[in-house]
């Protein structure tokens, strides 16, 4: 009788024991659940436009570096050659590297492949308007076909005008030689500084 009892305790005690570390693991299990909870939160909302414009200054710095240094080491004239192999490639790898599609496009291009869309003529002109009535005008975020796009001017400088300027003034002979030779249908002279030349353009992802 005796055993019976102790046997009986024994099996009461071992399954409230299993009971208690049943009950125990899944108070656990609750509690990290909450706690996990508690730490997710949600992830704040993307500023495209300021991304956009991240993106294209980096691309100009990119194109901005090999340009003068081409424009050091063979002139200006050696700086147009530059610009008719490389400008295109160095854009298309900068958009590798960044994760979105990135392009330079003109009212007047010098290169045909970056002659501007009518969407982003629109936005030229809207910008030249503004500058002639001395307003400020602001880089533009539109969506299209899913993706968010932005525009951003591309003004011109002193640098600029050894190659956009003014044929025989700015434009030296022996580098307008070179642009009539490389771009024949060359439209992108004339420029004053503080001009739009063209704008980039930023295709991003939407997350």
């Amino acid at each position: 009788m005796k055993n019976t009892l102790i046997i009986g305790t024994l099996l009461f005690s071992g399954i409230t024991f299993l009971g208690s570390c049943t009950n125990n693991d899944d108070s656990a299990q609750i509690t990290e659940e909450k706690v996990i909870e508690e730490v997710v939160e949600p992830q704040p909302e993307v500023n495209y436009l300021e991304t956009g414009k991240g993106l294209a200054m980096q691309t100009k710095a990119s194109l901005g570096k090999n340009l003068a240094l081409a424009i050091n080491e063979r002139g200006s004239d050696g700086a147009v050659e530059f610009c008719n192999i490389e400008a295109i490639p160095i854009t298309d790898s900068m958009s590798i590297v960044l994760g979105a599609k990135i392009k330079r496009v003109s009212d007047k291009p010098r290169n045909a492949n970056n002659q501007a869309n009518e969407a982003e003529l629109a936005y030229i002109n809207s910008w030249n308007a503004a500058k002639d009535k001395g307003e400020e005008h602001l880089p533009l975020l539109t969506e299209l076909d899913g993706k968010m796009v932005g525009y951003y001017p591309i003004v011109t400088n002193q640098m600029c005008l050894q190659c956009h300027g003014t044929p025989e003034k700015q434009i030296n002979t022996k580098t307008l030689s070179k642009i009539k030779k490389l771009y024949p249908a060359d439209k992108a002279t004339g420029y004053a500084e503080g001009e739009i030349r063209g704008i980039f353009v930023v295709e991003m992802n939407k997350n």
